[in-house]
């Protein structure tokens, strides 16, 4: 870096320290998976704190430019998986666009009564039964997405935790049950996620995320689908174009 840092701005010296590791990463001086100078080479290079240093770095990974390795080091992030909420989508789908492996790790599968607030959104009638799906949704074996869906028994005679190993939830719908998922209605929320969200997404407890709950329509414009999903705010971002 050949810029140097203001003591005398207005601008937080940790902040300028940001900038400067920022403009690094997107003129691609530093790639994905370099590992960046350690926090004695900053403190040495900028004539800063310790606590300015950690700072920086801290708002970096918090923000998903950087990931810390223990013993290691801390190195250049993947870019963010965006995806436009202009139109209808699937998570698996777009990760197989953008280049990565997705895998489902099924947490649970049972059919149970459903609770009032997924029956009032499924437009159920309350204790109908509905199967219950949790899932940890992940890239390249990195959690990002912790899920539950619930889908309405009726729809789905016979469906099993073995049918879903190996099928994303929306083609096992479309092969073996004639349901063609074809529309949705998101509302997004930001959270910060919980202890025992923690554990999944393999995250401190109070990360930022977004709260997603989709209810998702077929071709025929019935209710197949609601679902909730706790998305990782340093893997995850979603777009619109206004026009």
């Amino acid at each position: 870096m050949e810029k140097v840092l203001d003591p005398t701005s207005v601008i937080p010296l940790y902040h300028q320290l940001k900038e400067l590791i920022m403009e690094s990463i997107e003129s691609g001086k530093w790639k994905p998976g370099d590992m960046i100078p350690s926090e004695n080479q900053f403190q040495t290079e900028y004539n800063v704190s310790r606590n300015t240093v950690k700072r920086a770095l801290d708002d970096l990974v918090q923000e998903g430019l950087l990931y810390r390795v223990q013993g290691k080091g801390t190195f250049v992030a993947l870019p963010k998986i965006e995806q436009s909420i202009s139109g209808f989508y699937s998570f698996s789908k777009v990760l197989r666009e953008k280049g990565y492996e997705p895998k489902d790790i099924i947490l649970s599968f049972q059919h149970l009564p459903a609770k009032p607030s997924v029956a009032r959104r499924l437009q159920l009638e309350e204790g109908d039964r509905v199967v219950e799906l949790k899932r940890l949704r992940c890239a390249r074996d990195e959690p990002i997405i912790l899920e539950t869906s619930y889908i309405p028994a009726k729809l789905t005679p016979g469906i099993s935790q073995e049918m879903l190993e190996n099928s994303s939830l929306y083609d096992l719908l479309q092969s073996r049950f004639g349901i063609y998922v074809v529309k949705a209605k998101e509302i997004f929320e930001p959270v910060l996620i919980r202890n025992y969200e923690s554990e999944y997404l393999q995250v401190e407890e109070g990360y930022p995320a977004l709260l997603l709950e989709r209810i998702a329509y077929d071709s025929e414009g019935r209710l197949v689908e609601f679902c909730r999903s706790v998305v990782r705010g340093d893997k995850c971002r979603f777009y619109t174009e206004l026009l």
